[in-house]
């Protein structure tokens, strides 16, 4: 079944590639306390997409709970409002064949742009393109702990700055 919907020119632009698709997903999360873009985010999932943190968001949340857009923006909404939370992509590794690709995106959370992080994790993301646009199908992620640190490989390889 192809989802036809239509586009704002944001969208179009925050969809057109793999890379774009990536950088407004980590940036519409991030920011001082507030509200954040929720329509901006809900425009980067495909219908029916899914969200599973591996490790619980909130002291509400248990880990490993399957969470569409709207149940992940209901869990991490309190939170955003109340602090501050910036996160970015330090690195990538990416696999392609035809409309799908998956994305090991590794990632560095801080309470400032430009602060130390205070934790570290891997988003495995699933994203088709369909319609002329890249969608997020799914993300599951982790974080880094003393037990489980982030192998070389998600490190490595397509480092960003």
């Amino acid at each position: 079944m192809r989802i036809m919907t239509t586009l704002t020119e944001r969208t179009r632009r925050d969809t057109a590639t793999v890379d774009k698709i990536l950088l407004a997903l980590y940036d519409v999360i991030s920011g001082p306390p507030g509200p954040r873009d929720y329509d901006r985010l809900r425009a980067l999932f495909l219908p029916g997409a899914r969200l599973i943190p591996a490790e619980p968001l909130t002291d509400n949340h248990v880990g490993g709970q399957v969470l569409d857009c709207e149940a992940f923006i209901e869990q991490i909404q309190p939170v955003l409002l109340a602090q501050p939370f910036y996160e970015r992509e330090i690195a990538r590794r990416t696999e392609c064949f035809g409309p799908l690709v998956h994305v090991m995106s590794t990632y560095e959370s801080r309470e400032t742009p430009h602060g130390n992080p205070f934790v570290r994790g891997v988003n495995s993301i699933q994203l088709l393109h369909q319609d002329e646009r890249w969608w997020v199908v799914t993300i599951m992620w982790s974080e880094e702990s003393p037990t489980q640190p982030i192998p070389g490989r998600y490190l490595g390889l397509h480092a960003l700055p």
